[in-house]
């Protein structure tokens, strides 16, 4: 099947500038031409997207797909089925939403993965650390109360690991390098989704963290770190974590020392907003909804703070269950934090090497990735109108699957 997108205004995401309009080809799951003049090759379709904008598909680079609700309680007695059909609708819905590629960042995906690739159910591209690496109390520690085991060993589930000591995280990094996992999370401090630890809590030891980041190195990938206050991201970067999730207590001095080892930091800002106003209609405790409590603000000044130091953004959501519905909305709060450039460039390029997939996607080019986006509205100029994507969004190709069409 060869598809054409005739007559689209192209933004060029290596200059974020907008290089006129532009007929693109599709064959396959690949680009083929991106030509100004008229298609060489005849289509089997085509797509008229005169008067509209061409991106390539939004790269989220924080999500997770097993918390399929934010009611805790119904998540911990669903069924395997439940789950598993509960995690396929987040994912159809991520790719109707623009988001072609979506960065996993805690969770047993293998299944959905397969799923998606079998044909069973649409979804985008995922690109998974696997399970994430907890310590007993910490922020992926999951287990109730009274199952915490009596010895330090390694506990699974769906969500993380629940591993103490050098030796068990050390087994727990390994376990998801075999599984295939293209990175490896661990938690240096509390959060605010999880039921035992402190928001503020300092998580794992410097040993702990190094037993995760040299694994990592060995594997030519890399560690990310969940962490907010400046203890925990310093205790992450210092050991060789290189991607700071979250980070919304930044301080000047923590940002200089991302800046000097070369840390990311992948903000989620959205999702603090989500559990403020609707969390608790949805079922979220009220001990998480305390938690969260002033956090969307502070996240909203660590963006200020990292950019002032040079500290390089990604774009993530970390949206849970039935608030995943608000993923575009990160587009609205970021972009009244900075210009629309800075924002796609987290989207386009932070994301892609986050995702280690420089070269397959992130450009709309020859040879890359048929993963496109056509919009009503110009990123440039009015990015946070991306926010709605039933209005702004007027087709989604992910991997020349037309999954939105609007245009016809």
């Amino acid at each position: 099947m060869i598809t054409t997108l005739t007559n689209a205004m192209l933004l060029d995401t290596e200059t974020m500038e907008l290089v006129g309009e532009r007929n693109v080809t599709i064959e396959a799951d690949r680009i083929v031409e991106v030509e100004a003049s008229q298609p060489r090759v005849k289509a089997d379709r085509v797509f008229d997207a005169r008067g509209r904008f061409l991106m390539p598909g939004f790269v989220d680079a924080h999500v997770h797909h097993v918390i399929t609700t934010m009611n805790f309680h119904r998540l911990s007695t669903m069924s395997a089925v439940e789950r598993a059909l509960g995690m396929g609708r987040l994912a159809e819905g991520m790719v109707q939403r623009g988001f072609t590629t979506v960065r996993d960042a805690g969770g047993d995906t293998k299944g959905l993965i397969s799923a998606i690739k079998n044909g069973l159910c649409r979804g985008p591209r995922i690109v998974r650390s696997g399970r994430a690496i907890s310590q007993t109390a910490g922020h992926g520690d999951i287990m109730p109360r009274q199952g915490v085991p009596s010895a330090a060993e390694l506990h699974s589930n769906d969500l993380s690991h629940v591993a103490d000591g050098v030796d068990a995280v050390r087994l727990a990094a390994r376990t998801e390098l075999r599984e295939g996992s293209v990175f490896i999370k661990i938690m240096t401090s509390g959060g605010v989704a999880s039921p035992t630890d402190p928001f503020d809590s300092l998580q794992y030891t410097a040993e702990e963290v190094r037993a995760a980041t040299v694994e990592a190195d060995h594997r030519h990938t890399y560690t990310a770190s969940h962490a907010y206050q400046p203890e925990a991201i310093r205790l992450a970067i210092d050991n060789g974590v290189r991607s700071i999730e979250h980070g919304n207590l930044l301080d000047d001095a923590t940002a200089q020392r991302m800046v000097k080892l070369g840390a990311t930091m992948v903000p989620t800002l959205v999702a603090y907003k989500a559990m403020a106003e609707i969390g608790a209609k949805l079922g979220l405790p009220q001990v998480n909804v305390d938690k969260n409590t002033g956090v969307f603000e502070q996240g909203r000044g660590s963006i200020d703070i990292a950019r002032r130091a040079g500290v390089e953004l990604g774009f993530g959501t970390d949206l849970l269950g039935e608030a995943q519905t608000w993923q575009n909305q990160e587009f609205r709060i970021r972009s009244e934090l900075e210009p629309a450039a800075d924002v796609l460039r987290s989207i386009y390029h932070t994301n892609v090497k986050l995702c280690r997939l420089e070269g397959e996607i992130g450009r709309v080019a020859p040879g890359m990735a048929a993963d496109l986006v056509v919009s009503n509205v110009d990123p440039l100029a009015k990015l946070g109108d991306l926010d709605a994507p039933e209005s702004a969004l007027a087709a989604v190709i992910a991997g020349g699957e037309v999954m939105v069409d609007r245009l016809s």
